[in-house]
């Protein structure tokens, strides 16, 4: 199967070039800040606690978090993957625009920013974590889209009917994988944490939803990885390991104990709800003689 005929730029303004990938980045951005306002205002969902932040706190919280996840997906994708520019081209790191960009960087970013927005807020860190966790998938779905109209990213070879020939990626068919992560990192684990939000109500228990966010990308990202076609710059690590497993397989286990710290922890006292006050039948005079009429 041939690859679409994408044009990664959406738009061109004058000089100025409007691509797919920023708008994905806009689109997450956006849209998982307005799902964070409507759970905060959903009281169903904190019938215990209470909400941990206000929407004022939580439109001041997005700024915060697009900074964590543009400059902490740019230094994580130097560390990760491409060490060598801090002493062969220290400027390329700046230039955002020519792509590269990690989620495992990002995801630290983002705990970075949170952290001191909580710090300086006096907010509670792991309660918003889970705020932001059900919101993540959001960006992921779109972003994953992005990097399927870019061509980028592609999947190993494979005979499959679904298989795409890639620009740039040689004659052989291909796993679409950028497909199957909007799929299982966006879809599938926005409906996994949806369902912890809204039917198992884990968001009174104070990471608990992070901590599923956390494990089930870990998994997800793990098992993807051995349809997803490394980077060819990248050393070969032992037993089949790529990069994205590294960073990913200890995430299953950070989102784990996550979990359990947060189940292990006691629930708090729910307020107690005020009796409604009993109707008093009218009480007779006793002054009255009881042969004396009413």
């Amino acid at each position: 199967m041939p690859f679409p005929d994408f044009n990664p730029v959406f738009i061109h303004l004058g000089p100025i070039a409007i691509r797919w990938y920023a708008l994905a980045y806009v689109a997450g951005i956006l849209l998982g800040w307005r799902y964070a306002v409507a759970l905060v205002k959903n009281s169903k969902l904190w019938p215990l606690r209470g909400p941990p932040a206000t929407v004022d706190q939580i439109d001041d919280m997005i700024l915060w978090i697009t900074l964590g996840v543009i400059v902490g997906g740019r230094l994580g994708h130097v560390f990760f993957y491409t060490p060598e520019l801090i002493w062969t081209d220290p400027v390329e790191i700046l230039k955002t625009w020519h792509g590269g960009m990690s989620f495992h960087g990002g995801a630290i970013g983002v705990a970075i920013a949170l952290g001191i927005f909580c710090w300086r807020n006096k907010l509670d860190p792991w309660r918003l974590g889970d705020v932001a966790a059900a919101c993540t998938p959001i960006g992921l779905f779109f972003g994953r889209i992005a990097n399927f109209i870019n061509g980028e990213l592609w999947g190993r070879p494979t005979h499959l009917p679904w298989g795409i020939i890639f620009p740039g990626a040689g004659p052989e068919p291909r796993h679409p994988s950028q497909l199957y992560e909007a799929a299982l990192e966006g879809i599938v684990l926005f409906l996994v944490l949806r369902w912890a939000t809204h039917k198992k109500h884990f968001m009174n228990r104070r990471g608990v939803v992070m901590g599923i966010f956390i494990m089930g990308y870990g998994m997800a990202r793990t098992a993807l990885e051995n349809v997803r076609e490394p980077d060819a710059y990248m050393p070969n690590f032992p037993f089949g390991l790529t990069m994205g497993m590294i960073l990913s397989i200890p995430m299953i286990f950070l989102g784990a104990w996550i979990i359990w710290r947060g189940m292990k922890e006691p629930l708090p006292v729910a307020p107690p709800v005020e009796a409604e006050p009993a109707a008093t039948s009218p009480k007779k005079d006793s002054s009255k003689k009881a042969d004396e009429p009413a």
